[in-house]
């Protein structure tokens, strides 16, 4: 195959609005020893993109993410708002990807040649035993573009029918969802709490709760209820309802969080004694009010989920090959339509994932 020595990508210049999304055209990455190049298929979208772009990730933001990009948009700005501290502009962010191997570094990765893969975004390039990570498109450039170069341990063949859009909806999602259940040990015995249940993450850990057997009570707006059920949530309570109301206390063994706020409270109250909390998001607020009585007179236990297990990419792949989920793709745009992709995306109607295709 004949790679080009340019390549079409957007480049985000900088914290700021829709501005700082700039579609070019720059050089074709260079590979590193133990890289490969990949043809970029299909590349998801995520909350997190927004997020870095409109410096959400600083300590000195206390908002919700809607609330924060209109802030940005009217002019103001924040520093040192990237996962681990400033974030490296100009950068090419896309977190997701399908695509196809078109170029290895060493012979020892020949064998990866011509397949179909999706990337791993969380890498853990220090080993698995330490919580050190870097994610593609935040750390260093990623797939919104024609070519994206990786580690060749993050790349893994996949066999299956799906559409490339359709793979590109499961590395974020699927594997922040994956991770949250992993760590917080999620079992058939649980019922579950899915806040944020209609967005990437959220519809993702409806599948695979429902997965390993759980009851799933889903928290979405009421005009996407009936996609929550198609799902496979057992229940679903409309956004911005009462939940002691609705669920009583001490009903719930797993709060699966995406978006804190005002409801936070809430969520230790209807939590079981020896219950648990996990949480990979906070697009509601980050900032909450937290009774610690609530955690340590139940025994509660709290997880916070970034970092991903080594099981997660893998557990991911079989459920894939064997059928076991679905992809809940919504819909896709071009590439250089980024920004209508992403105002779209911020007005928060649609159910699953979007894609963007180069």
């Amino acid at each position: 195959m004949q790679i080009p020595k340019h390549m079409k990508a957007i480049i985000t210049s900088g914290y700021g609005g829709f501005e700082k999304l700039v579609y070019s055209i720059i050089k074709t990455p260079i590979l590193n020893h133990d890289e490969v190049l990949i043809k970029v298929l299909a590349a998801g979208m995520n909350n997190t993109e927004i997020n870095t772009r409109i410096g959400w990730y600083s300590s000195s933001v206390q908002s919700g993410t809607e609330t924060l990009h209109k802030n940005t948009e009217e002019g103001r700005s924040y520093k040192n708002a990237g996962w681990n501290g400033v974030t490296n502009f100009p950068l090419i962010q896309g977190t997701d990807c399908c695509g196809i191997v078109v170029k290895c570094k060493d012979n020892k990765f020949s064998s990866l040649l011509g397949k179909r893969v999706i990337v791993r975004s969380c890498m853990r390039l220090e080993g698995f035993s330490s919580k050190q990570k870097v994610w593609m498109g935040s750390n260093f450039d990623g797939a919104f573009a024609e070519y994206v170069k990786v580690p060749a341990s993050e790349v893994f063949p996949i066999n299956c029918s799906w559409s490339d859009a359709e793979l590109a909806t499961i590395p974020c999602s699927y594997g922040t969802s994956e991770n949250m259940l992993l760590i917080s040990n999620c079992n058939q015995n649980d019922t579950v709490l899915i806040t944020g249940a209609s967005g990437g993450v959220g519809s993702a850990t409806i599948q695979l709760a429902k997965l390993r057997g759980c009851n799933v009570i889903s928290i979405v707006s009421e005009e996407k209820s009936s996609y929550a059920i198609q799902a496979g949530a057992d229940k679903v309570i409309p956004r911005n309802s009462n939940l002691l109301n609705i669920l009583g206390e001490n009903s719930i063994n797993l709060v699966v969080d995406l978006v804190g706020g005002k409801n936070f409270s809430d969520f230790l109250k209807i939590i079981a004694p020896g219950g648990r909390y996990v949480s990979a998001g906070a697009i509601g607020n980050p900032i909450v009010n937290f009774d610690l009585r609530d955690l340590y007179l139940k025994d509660i236990s709290m997880f916070g989920c970034t970092t991903w297990e080594e099981q997660v990419f893998l557990n991911l792949i079989k459920y894939i090959e064997e059928g076991r989920i679905k992809p809940l793709l919504s819909k896709t745009f071009k590439l250089q339509n980024i920004i209508e992709a992403q105002k779209e995306f911020l007005k928060k109607n649609h159910f699953g994932n979007f894609v963007l295709i180069p």
